[in-house]
């Protein structure tokens, strides 16, 4: 099995651009040192530690829907939910970490473990 780069996802809600066209299945690769480093020159990031995940996106975010180009200024635009979404696959994929939750049945107080792990689609998704 070759060495996977790049992971296809749909977004929950997904993007409307400015024509009011909705994006919702995209590219992400995995991100380089570069991609962590060079952000934290920007003014942007210094000014407000926040903005960095906005810079790691737009740089690691290589395809959505019909978009020429994913930038800043459309990360500044995704809904919450999709900006959260994309985090926790940025983390997933390029840290490995797990995204076990705990839970609990609310009838038998039964605690266990759920796995969050958000399923990567294929190009038939």
């Amino acid at each position: 099995m070759a060495f996977q780069t790049e992971y296809e996802f749909v977004l929950p809600k997904g993007y409307v651009d400015e024509e009011g066209t909705l994006h919702r299945r995209g590219v992400m690769r995995l991100a380089t040192a570069a991609d962590e480093i060079l952000p934290m020159r920007d003014p942007r990031v210094q000014n407000n530690p926040s903005y960095l995940s906005i810079i790691l996106l737009a740089r690691v975010v290589t395809k959505l829907g019909d978009l020429q180009m994913i930038d800043t200024r459309t990360v500044e635009n995704f809904f919450t939910a999709d900006l959260a979404y994309l985090q926790a696959l940025y983390r997933q994929i390029n840290e490995g970490e797990g995204t076990m939750l705990k839970a609990h049945c609310p009838k038998c107080e039964h605690e266990f473990g759920v796995d969050m792990a958000f399923p990567m689609t294929t190009n038939g998704a």
